[in-house]
């Protein structure tokens, strides 16, 4: 958000294919972000994500496609923007590990979880 970046992020999400199923904005509570960094929320370096996290309000966008998962983190590339490639979303817009411009699930099984948590069933539509 503070890059000014969500039209271009989208954009490139429905260039490589990708259907928008769901899209919203939000501020994210102090809990939903423990619950979503669960895996690291214990870690020393926590409370720099949520301090990140909670600065601006963040989009939130479902989408749909085939082999989604793994064609999106190949989108946006590896987690620390330093050592992606140029053309992906984190090579192209990141600065670092800590501040990247968009987050993607990695399974199947976490993205199912991550929807259910930033979308009601009804705020997803399939095309």
């Amino acid at each position: 958000m503070e890059k000014r970046l969500a039209g271009t992020v989208l954009a490139r999400f429905e260039a490589a294919g990708f259907d928008v199923i769901g899209c919203k904005m939000a501020h994210l509570s102090a809990a939903v972000l423990r619950e979503h960094y669960a895996h690291v929320a214990s870690k020393p370096f926590y409370p720099e994500i949520e301090d990140f996290m909670r600065l601006r309000p963040v989009i939130m966008v479902a989408l749909q496609g085939e082999n989604i998962v793994q064609r999106v983190r190949d989108l946006l590339g590896p987690t620390d923007s330093r050592k992606a490639a140029k053309g992906t979303l984190r090579g192209d817009f990141g600065t670092d590990m800590m501040k990247n411009v968009v987050h993607a699930s990695d399974s199947v099984d976490n993205a199912n979880a991550e929807l259910a948590r930033f979308f009601k069933a009804e705020e997803l539509f399939s095309v």
